[in-house]
């Protein structure tokens, strides 16, 4: 199981029947605006790290995850690339540029909306874990500056103190965060279907459908859809539409309302 940036335990508050409630929270496109792993890369690009050429390329990729949303083969790609070009690379030097890219780029980035919705789990007692894609080390960062619970992310491989340019196991992405979760969930002791998932990306419907109050944050449009025929919450903070006031309050109001639909449509569906 990838990683947790920090020992949950010694940050876990409140009555112990929230302690049985987490909320997980996808990074790219859900809490920050675009790809974190490009701003990464675009940092070892300033160091000499690669080539022009390179860094072209998880631009053009930074493009389309902007327009498009989350692509499973410009994900491998980057993941690929950035790999490769970590080989070598000090784990002490890796969480330092983690921590200068979130400070000088992803810390403006962050979607007040959606830290609002972490920030009212915290307070409600809840742990709060970011569930993503992203390098651990930088996803470390992003929770512990965030002040959350901590991460699971992708795991590379290290020997002597640096990176080997592999990964443990796969990269999280799909139905490997569902799994992630479950694994975590078992170990912490939480009640999933007293949990929240919060993901942008149709590709994470495996972790949303995992847990009791699953909710879409600026969903590309086959998760808008898909929210839409399960009567899942839908906050879009690109637009305005929403706004960060909304707050908890508004997404556990919308939750009850789910979860009053698919006890209804467990009545309703006939028995065979």
């Amino acid at each position: 199981m990838p990683t947790a940036a920090q020992d949950p335990a010694a940050r876990t508050t409140g009555p112990p029947d929230r302690q049985a409630a987490a909320a997980f929270f996808d990074v790219d496109n859900t809490l920050m605006r675009g790809a974190s792993l490009f701003h990464v890369a675009r940092k070892m690009h300033q160091r000499g790290a690669f080539r022009l050429r390179d860094a072209a390329g998880f631009a053009l990729k930074q493009g389309r995850f902007l327009l498009r949303g989350e692509n499973l083969k410009d994900i491998h790609s980057v993941r690929d690339s950035a790999m490769a070009l970590g080989a070598g690379l000090l784990v002490s030097d890796v969480k330092a540029l983690g921590e200068e890219v979130y400070d000088e780029i992803i810390a403006s980035k962050i979607w007040p909306g959606t830290r609002a919705l972490a920030d009212q789990h915290l307070r409600a007692g809840r742990r709060v874990w970011l569930v993503t894609a992203t390098p651990l080390p930088v996803a470390q960062v992003i929770a512990d500056r965030l002040g959350l619970t901590g991460a699971l992310g992708t795991v590379g491989e290290i020997a002597d103190g640096a990176y080997t340019g592999q990964l443990v196991g796969e990269i999280l992405h799909g139905a490997a965060k569902a799994e992630a979760v479950a694994e975590l969930a078992r170990l912490e002791g939480l009640r999933l279907d007293r949990c929240w998932a919060y993901s942008d990306s149709y590709n994470d419907v495996p972790l949303l459908s995992l847990v009791g109050n699953p909710v879409a944050i600026n969903p590309d449009s086959r998760l808008r859809r898909h929210a839409r025929e399960h009567n899942w919450p839908v906050y879009d903070f690109r637009s305005g539409r929403r706004a960060a006031t909304l707050g908890l309050k508004a997404a556990t109001g919308a939750g009850a309302v789910y979860g009053l639909w698919r006890g209804l449509s467990k009545v309703r569906r006939p028995h065979v």
